[in-house]
């Protein structure tokens, strides 16, 4: 894979000063009166404490905008959607769950509801008939997902071998979400073809005792990301923003854990309240509260294709949350608004559509020619 090309701001986040001491700006600072050269001084704690008024200054400056300006939007297929410029296809990149509907930890936000939209799979033999029947059917890959077991991790290690005569005699394009992962697993799965690795990375140790259900540590995702990078396999983690009852709470902590490795991409998505959890009635991020963690991990990563995934709260602010987001330095968007399209045109962004699922930026930054 080609390195993106370089996004504004530079990696050089926090500039020296002749005396060796860092310089940086407020917000305030940064974003009134200030050149972009002045605004690249900020650093990421600045933005991290930020108000939502200081934010949204900052981001009506254009300086986190994408030069040259493209966009690419997302619309797999285990969920449907269509606006005015696009449809989805229900079966050009399905999600399979490799554990049907159970999942051990009973996440508070989750419960299982999710894995519902998945097409179940749970032994090898099944896993192989599902993708022959993709196969049939037009798919051009899938997500292999499933519940997880005590200790947070998806059971795909029975399913590996599959995986391989997947890529070898179907020739489809699979990931998989692995949860946490060891060496062992991870080499594995490369050696079986997968194409990339996708796990979430929780920053706050209180909050995945609390929401997960977990007794891991934020250690342990480290040590996953340091395992999938070694393996050579290509990964994609997932930053949750609010998932601690809807505020910020470790987001910084997980893009700090993840700037310790090269990922092949980045997804920020959020949580979404899903009926019928324990979560249900618990009152979401704010886009700007969403917008401030893509802003940092446009600081963070200035040349990491970067995409705003499929969990994100839904309703009247969904559309606010996608145009910050692009305001912030996003490269992708998973079921994008109309808005937001609409916005994109015009603002003259080059754009195009896909059935996949985002975290294939990596591969489409550089490939994709966008149809508009």
């Amino acid at each position: 894979m080609k390195p993106c090309k370089p996004f504004l701001p530079s990696r050089n986040i926090v500039k020296k000063r002749q005396d060796g001491k860092e310089g940086t700006k407020t917000i305030k600072q940064a974003a009134i009166g200030f050149s972009k050269r002045q605004i690249m001084q900020l650093s990421k704690e600045a933005l991290w404490q930020a108000s939502k008024q200081e934010l949204l200054d900052l981001l009506n400056t254009g300086i986190f905008t994408a030069k040259p300006k493209t966009v690419y939007f997302y619309a797999p297929s285990f969920m449907y959607y269509k606006t005015s410029y696009y449809r989805s296809s229900q079966f050009h990149f399905p999600t399979v769950s490799v554990t049907g509907t159970s999942c051990a930890l009973n996440c508070k936000h989750c419960g299982g509801k999710v894995l519902e939209t998945m097409q179940p799979a749970e032994t090898p033999e099944q896993l192989l008939a599902v993708a022959a029947k993709m196969k049939r059917r037009g798919s051009s890959g899938c997500l292999i997902s499933g519940g997880c077991t005590p200790n947070g991790v998806v059971p795909l290690r029975k399913f590996i071998s599959t995986i391989g005569k997947i890529k070898r005699e179907l020739g489809l394009r699979v990931l998989v979400h692995t949860g946490i992962i060891d060496s062992d697993t991870a080499v594995a799965l490369r050696d079986a073809g997968v194409d990339a690795a996708l796990t979430d990375i929780i920053g706050s140790d209180e909050t995945v005792k609390k929401v997960y259900n977990l007794n891991v540590t934020i250690n342990d995702y480290a040590l996953s990301l340091r395992a999938l990078q070694e393996a050579g396999l290509n990964f994609v983690p997932h930053v949750i923003v609010g998932l601690n009852e809807g505020k910020l709470k470790g987001e910084l902590d997980a893009l700090n854990m993840i700037s310790s490795v090269k990922p092949s991409a980045l997804v920020v998505i959020g949580f979404m309240p899903i009926p019928g959890t324990l979560m249900a009635n618990v009152k979401p991020p704010q886009p700007a509260d969403i917008a401030k963690v893509v802003a940092l991990a446009r600081l963070m990563f200035p040349r990491t294709p970067l995409a705003l995934g499929c969990m994100r709260p839904k309703g009247k602010n969904r559309a606010e949350t996608d145009v910050l987001a692009l305001k912030a330095g996003i490269d992708a968007i998973a079921f994008p608004s109309e808005e937001v399209i609409g916005y994109a045109e015009a603002q003259r962004y080059k754009f195009g559509f896909s059935s996949c699922c985002c975290a294939q930026i990596y591969m489409d930054a550089d490939s994709r020619n966008p149809s508009k």
